[in-house]
């Protein structure tokens, strides 16, 4: 249940629609969503990020990583050929298709995803564009006018 009303917030603000949106987002996500597949999100440098998602059971050719607008989607499908030519004794790894969300924040870049030992790893990075990046303003002196004297004429 939903116990915030952001209304105020979209009234009072300008251009603040993307952190109301992601707030209202995660208020009214579900939460019985599945925990599946399990993954770590970690900061490996200032700017520099990597997200793992534990993949077992699936290659390089089911997975896969898409960006669209400011989301990235990882999402998996296992091809029925592979189901059908192994028979199973007891099916302890879950290779169900999923699709995983990632808002990521402005200026945050995906740089490259790698899959190795179940494992699939990609890596984000934040670039400000050189416009965007504070800058140091030169302080000049002016210099000093002096003000234009003018020549007094005696009045009687």
């Amino acid at each position: 249940m939903r116990n915030f009303d952001l209304t105020p917030l979209y009234r009072a603000t300008v251009g603040f629609d993307q952190i109301a949106e992601l707030m209202d987002r995660a208020l009214t996500a579900d939460t019985s969503t599945t925990a599946y597949p399990p993954y770590n999100i970690e900061k490996t440098d200032e700017d520099t990020w990597r997200i793992s998602i534990a993949v077992a059971g699936f290659s390089e050719g089911d997975l896969a990583v898409e960006l669209k607008e400011r989301s990235l989607i990882v999402s998996a499908k296992k091809t029925a050929e592979d189901n059908d030519a192994r028979v199973y004794l007891h099916r302890g790894i879950a290779t169900r298709a999923f699709e995983r969300r990632f808002t990521l924040a402005d200026h945050v870049q995906v740089t490259g995803a790698t899959h190795s030992n179940g494992m699939l790893n990609i890596d984000l990075t934040r670039e400000v564009p050189e416009a965007l990046k504070p800058r140091r303003i030169e302080i000049t002196a002016s210099p000093v006018e002096t003000p234009e004297l003018v020549e007094a004429k005696a009045v009687n």
